[in-house]
């Protein structure tokens, strides 16, 4: 939400400039007046088109600030057979998540959805690698659940305490 208002800012300067050459030109003045009350309509057309969009998930293939990511957290995904692949990414360099959708291929949602279950049963997350190439290698799945952190180190130096461990009770 936080490029809305200024992406907004630049329509609305680009609209003035053009209003103002519009109104300057030399034309009559139904003209000028018509140019004048559309450039006046547009307005909210754009901010309704600017905030409409920010329900809805971005192709991956019109991904352009992030487009060298090298991987992305999967945090939720949802698939409609035909359709695509929707994913909600978290990226290493953004604090906020974004929705992306993947046009729909029958490998890739297997392998999300093995992804998924191998996360699940590790307690991990899924990653997504390359997320925005429109890579052709299928050498490398594109989902992959992280591994198990490994368990902290034990320490050997120190001797078990007895009350830490009694043991099984035994009966007199």
């Amino acid at each position: 939400m936080s490029d809305i208002p200024g992406l907004f800012v630049v329509a609305v300067v680009l609209l003035c400039i053009l209003a103002t050459h519009s109104i300057w030109a030399p034309r009559r003045m139904r003209v000028k007046i018509s140019a004048l009350l559309t450039t006046m309509l547009f307005l909210p057309l754009v901010y309704a088109a600017m905030v409409l969009l920010l329900s809805k998930p971005k192709p991956v293939n019109l991904e352009w600030w992030q487009a060298n990511a090298e991987e992305a957290t999967v945090l939720g995904s949802s698939m409609r057979e035909g359709h695509g692949i929707y994913l909600w990414l978290q990226m290493v360099d953004l604090v906020e998540p974004r929705s992306y959708v993947l046009p729909w291929s029958q490998e890739l949602a297997q392998q999300l959805q093995d992804a998924l279950r191998e996360a699940e049963e590790n307690g991990t997350a899924v990653q997504m690698r390359l997320p925005f190439e429109p890579s052709l290698d299928n050498r490398e799945p594109k989902f992959y659940a992280m591994p198990q952190p490994a368990f902290p180190p034990k320490d050997r130096d120190q001797p078990v305490a007895p009350e830490l461990y009694a043991g099984p009770a035994r009966d007199a």
